[in-house]
């Protein structure tokens, strides 16, 4: 379902989807996504039943048991008006495979529909959901920045600009290219470990132009991206990190 034929999410409240990684690992991200949220002026919740929106089972063909932890995600935001997440990924997950998970499940598709309408990637919510492109942040010190745009969010959701456009209105924020920004980092899930090798080429590249890009750090949308290059920049001793947009834009209203 296209962004133009979704309600407008303004004045209604946001049930976050922090999704899996971000829980484990990257608490800070999901709150810095509350944190922005707040300051916005958005009211925001978290369904306590959340767990994942499938996306491991249904890429690895595994089609019946992703389908039962959808379930699971239709039943915990069942509630929910507007769902906003920081992942691209899982976003297209849930935007784009749902309907087509449950097309055979007519008591369970009008839900499957409904998630899919509500369902926004984080940086999409705020520029195209809210109108918004300047959240009036400022960065303590002057810092370059640079974006890797996540495969799933730039080819199934269309993201890019979003997250480029609320920095560069951010002061004390200046936004350099990355080369390759739009090239795979070689984790694709369980792509990285069935095809270990090709994987370990793609993320050299990768690596190779983050370390070359005169940004100090590279912003990306996806922890699960941002998880794949740390790991490689730290074993290779690079002083360049990857970071989630969120937690830099909640820096700047601080």
């Amino acid at each position: 379902m296209s962004l133009l034929e979704r309600e407008s999410p303004i004045g209604k409240p946001v049930s976050l989807f922090v999704t899996c990684m971000v829980d484990m690992l990257y608490p800070n991200t999901g709150m810095s996504v509350v944190d922005v949220l707040e300051h916005l002026g958005v009211e925001v919740d978290f369904p306590q039943a959340q767990t994942c929106c499938g996306q491991p089972g249904f890429n690895s063909g595994y089609h019946n048991e992703a389908r039962q932890v959808a379930r699971q995600f239709l039943k915990a935001f069942q509630n929910a008006q507007v769902i906003v997440t920081p992942s691209g990924s899982c976003a297209a997950m849930v935007r784009h495979e749902y309907p087509a998970l449950f097309a055979d499940e007519p008591e369970l598709l009008p839900a499957a529909q409904r998630m899919a309408a509500i369902t926004w990637e984080f940086t999409e919510f705020i520029v195209e959901g809210l109108g918004i492109t300047d959240l009036h942040g400022r960065l303590p010190e002057p810092q370059s920045f640079a974006f890797h745009d996540a495969c799933h969010g730039l080819r199934l959701l269309g993201l890019g600009r979003a997250g480029r456009t609320l920095l560069e209105n951010t002061e004390n924020a200046t936004v350099d290219e990355l080369v390759g920004c739009d090239a795979c980092c070689g984790f694709g899930g369980l792509f990285s470990v069935k095809m270990a090798d090709v994987s370990g080429a793609m993320l050299e590249r990768k690596m190779e132009n983050i370390n070359a890009c005169p940004a100090q750090t590279i912003l990306t949308g996806d922890v699960s991206c941002m998880t794949h290059m740390n790991g490689g920049l730290s074993q290779q001793g690079s002083a360049k990190r990857v970071q989630h947009i969120a937690e830099v834009l909640a820096q700047s209203l601080k």
